[in-house]
């Protein structure tokens, strides 16, 4: 419910979303009234959950297991640069119908934000489906002179219903309770992760100083 250029961010993220022109239906789910009340507000579509999820996949779960849908994207509520061009290669690649899960990163290079644990690193194998998520700096760099580039996870999410269904009825994995993170239940589970790299810019508001840096960028573009 913070504001960048006179805009909430919830409300930011949903419009862009519409914007794309990818989706059939464009839903923001919350367990929050104030939030609920933001969309409807600005004439949006959006659905009140139970609070008893433990993970945003959980959330929209429950609103989508009563959708006609093959393919759910889960567009968390503080992306609000999230862009067209990502969003579509992600979609894209579920005309593989081996694909179950998918999600999109970007390299990153200075150390402040390799070390940050609020930015979430994955390193994948050569076919770029997801080995592990880390808040920690992964690869450790033993070997000092290896190049090899460091990857962000960015937090946009598409599932093929019946996995995301799926996921709602396995436990919390130990990984996930450890490292706080709600992909790791799908490979804790044996679910292959599809991770697409994009070039685009994307801040993800979890800090004050994050929301600091998004007005920044807001006032450049």
């Amino acid at each position: 419910m913070k504001t960048i250029g006179g805009k909430t961010i919830i409300r930011m993220v949903y419009e862009n979303a519409l914007l794309t022109g990818l989706f059939d239906d464009v839903v923001v789910v919350t367990d929050s009234e104030i939030i609920y009340n933001e969309i409807l507000l600005h004439g949006g579509t959006v659905k009140m959950s139970s609070g008893d999820h433990n993970s945003g996949s959980d959330r929209i779960a429950e609103v989508a297991a009563n959708m006609d849908v093959d393919v759910v994207v889960n567009i968390q509520g503080d992306e609000p640069f999230i862009e067209k061009e990502p969003l579509e290669s992600l979609v894209a690649t579920f005309k593989d119908n081996s694909v179950q899960v998918g999600s999109l990163m970007k390299k990153i290079s200075g150390e402040e934000e390799i070390n940050n644990p609020n930015i979430v690193k994955v390193v994948c194998n050569n076919k770029n489906e997801a080995l592990y998520f880390s808040r920690s700096a992964i690869p450790y760099f033993r070997n000092t002179s290896s190049n090899i580039p460091v990857y962000k996870h960015i937090g946009v999410y598409a599932f093929r219903k019946d996995t995301l269904l799926q996921f709602t009825q396995w436990n919390i994995g130990k990984l996930e309770n450890t490292e706080m993170l709600e992909q790791l239940r799908y490979l804790e589970n044996g679910i292959t992760i599809k991770m697409v790299e994009t070039e685009t810019s994307s801040v993800g508001i979890d800090t004050p100083d994050d929301l600091e840096l998004a007005r920044k960028i807001y006032k450049e573009k």
